[in-house]
C-alpha cells in the first residue's frame, strides 16, 4: 500500500540519538507512513543504524549520500517521497506518538494543506511550555503567512509541520547554506490555501551544545540574511500589505544577530566584518525598513546606527561593557 505521509530525517552524526528518533518515528500511532532515512556522510555509527532499521521494519527506507548538507538530505528525500503528505523529523529529536495522527487528522478532515502543532521545550524530563488550554486556530493563505511572520503561534522550523506535498512543487532548500527553514518556510506557506494550527505538543527539540546555532557566533550564521535577502524581495511583491508583519520580523533578526556578534566576538576586525554585511542587507532594503512604523523606538535608533557608523555602535558597546566592568569591581 502506498504511504499516506513521508518523514524525512537527515541524519549526519547523531549515533547518540538516533535510536531514540527513529523510534519515536515507528512508533506512531497513525501507521501508514514511510520513514525516509538520508544517511549524510556520517563518520561514526550513524549509517549503521540506518541500515539496521531498514531491515527491521519495512516502512524505512534509506539513502547514503557523501555530505551535502541538511538541505541536500532534504531535497533527496523529497525528490524520492512517494506520501501525500510530506513531513520532517530531525535525527537528534524525537516526536510524539501521536503528533502525525494528530497533523494528517487536521490536514483531511480540515482540507489544509499545512496543520503546524507546538513546539516542545523539556527540561528534567518535564515539558515547561505545555498549554491547559485547547487550542486551534484556522487560517486561509494571508492570515498564515502573517502568523508565519508574527512568530507567535508558531515560526519558521519546518519539523512541527506537515505538508501537502504540493507545497513543494518548484521549492527546493538551498543547499551549502544553514537557516535552511527560513530561507524555505515562507515558499511552502505561499502555496498553501488553508494552514491550521494546534497548541498540541508533538515535536520535542533537542539543543545541543556544539550545534552551529548554539556555538559562538560565526560568519556561517550570516546565510541567514542571504535568506532574508530574497525573502524580502519576495514578500515585497507577492505580500506588501504584510509588510507591517515581515519588515519588523527582519529587524528583529538583525538586532539579534547583532547582539550576538557585540557579545560574542572578541575579534575588533572580525566583529566589524560581520555588522558590515549586516549593513549591506539593512541599507538595502531602508526605505521599507523606514516606512514601517511596528516595532519599538529602540530598535528604530539602532538600526540608524548600523545604517550610518558601525564604529559608533561598537563605541558604545565598549563603553556599557566598560561601566559593567566598573561597577562589578566596586
Amino acid at each position: 500500500m502506498k504511504p499516506e505521509i513521508s518523514i524525512i530525517v537527515p541524519v549526519h552524526n547523531v549515533e547518540k540519538y538516533l535510536d531514540d528518533c527513529i523510534n519515536s518515528i515507528l512508533d506512531q500511532s497513525y501507521n501508514n507512513f514511510e520513514v525516509i532515512l538520508v544517511n549524510d556522510g556520517s563518520t561514526d555509527q550513524s549509517g549503521n543504524i540506518c541500515d539496521f532499521y531498514d531491515q527491521k521494519d519495512k516502512r524505512v527506507r534509506v539513502v547514503h549520500q557523501e555530505y551535502g548538507g541538511v538541505s541536500s538530505a532534504r531535497n533527496v528525500g523529497v525528490c524520492i517521497s512517494q506520501g501525500a503528505y510530506i513531513g520532517f523529523v530531525d535525527g537528534d529529536d524525537r516526536i510524539d506518538k501521536d503528533m502525525y495522527k494528530n497533523l494528517y487528522t487536521l490536514c483531511t478532515n480540515k482540507n489544509s494543506d499545512i496543520a503546524i502543532c507546538k513546539l516542545g521545550r523539556e527540561v528534567d524530563g518535564k515539558i515547561i511550555n505545555k498549554d491547559d488550554i485547547e487550542f486551534l486556530k484556522e487560517m486561509d493563505n494571508i492570515e498564515g503567512m502573517r502568523e508565519l511572520f508574527k512568530g507567535v503561534l508558531y515560526r519558521f522550523s519546518l519539523c512541527n509541520k506537515l505538508f501537502k506535498k504540493s507545497c513543494f512543487e518548484y521549492v527546493e532548500f538551498p543547499e551549502g547554506r544553514i537557516h535552511e527553514d527560513l530561507s524555505t518556510t515562507y515558499k511552502l506557506f505561499s502555496k498553501a490555501k488553508k494552514v491550521i494550527y494546534t497548541n498540541y505538543i508533538g515535536y520535542f527539540y533537542v539543543k545541543r551544545a556544539y550545534s552551529i546555532l548554539t556555538s559562538k557566533y560565526n560568519e556561517k550564521r550570516l546565510d541567514a540574511f542571504l535568506g532574508w535577502d530574497e525573502i524580502l524581495q519576495f514578500m515585497n511583491n507577492q505580500y506588501p500589505n504584510l509588510s507591517g508583519d515581515f519588515i519588523p520580523c527582519f529587524v528583529y533578526s538583525c538586532i539579534d544577530h547583532v547582539y550576538y556578534i557585540l557579545n560574542q566576538i572578541e575579534n575588533k576586525e572580525e566583529k566589524h566584518r560581520h555588522l558590515t554585511s549586516i549593513k549591506f542587507y539593512v541599507n538595502k532594503h531602508h526605505k521599507k525598513i523606514l516606512n514601517c512604523k511596528n516595532y519599538p523606538r529602540k530598535y528604530k535608533y539602532l538600526i540608524f546606527i548600523i545604517q550610518y557608523n558601525i564604529r559608533i555602535l561598537m563605541l558604545i558597546d565598549k563603553f556599557k561593557r566598560h561601566q559593567g566592568d566598573k561597577l562589578s569591581s566596586n
